[in-house]
């Protein structure tokens, strides 16, 4: 079964500017490597940065490329560390990060693989979120992280509300392993 939320593109318009990064599904691995998790998302900052000049007279503070650079690390930073931390290691799937450059937008794919439940309470949230006023939800999802709640998704509520970052998601679930749910998240972010 398949699910479909947000803006999620089935078949994303050719590009040749893209770039994928994947890693190892073994647990010694992602554990080992959690610091390179963040150096891959500079990285991907820095790569498309490049595409997006300075400002030629310098007067700029804060010229187009810091921004660009600065919004990709954060966004595949936070893509990223949320599929490793929500991965289920017995899928024993590779984590894969895609972002793809086009005339007025970036997209992100980051793929993993979920158990059902973790799934389940994230098609909650995704559902809260669609039907929900942004600035009220990450307003309260502030006061939980104050008081001390965990799971209150202020990364994907930063990226929509900070970035101004737009979301698709795809759930399918495993045919060989009815247990485990292929997530597909798609941020969208004009530039």
């Amino acid at each position: 079964m398949t699910q479909i939320f947000g803006e999620f593109i089935e078949a994303l318009p050719p590009t040749e500017e893209y770039l994928t990064i994947s890693f190892s599904p073994s647990s010694n691995a992602r554990n080992l490597r959690w610091s390179n998790y963040g150096l891959s998302a500079d990285f991907l900052g820095d790569y498309f940065a490049t595409f997006f000049p300075g400002p030629s007279d310098q007067t700029d503070a804060l010229g187009k490329q810091e921004v660009i650079k600065s919004s990709v690390s954060y966004i595949a930073n936070e893509l990223l560390e949320n599929a490793i931390q929500h991965s289920d290691l017995s899928a024993e799937s590779p984590i894969h990060i895609s972002l793809y450059l086009y005339d007025t937008r970036l997209v992100f794919v980051v793929s993993n693989s979920a158990t059902e439940s973790k799934v389940k309470r994230y098609i909650e949230f995704i559902q809260k979120l669609l039907t929900s006023d942004i600035d009220q939800l990450y307003t309260q999802q502030l006061e939980k992280t104050a008081l001390g709640y965990g799971g209150s998704h202020m990364g994907l509520l930063t990226m929509i509300n900070d970035y101004a970052a737009r979301f698709g998601w795809k759930f399918e679930a495993s045919l060989s392993q009815p247990e485990i749910v292929k997530v597909v998240v798609m941020a969208h972010l004009d530039v």
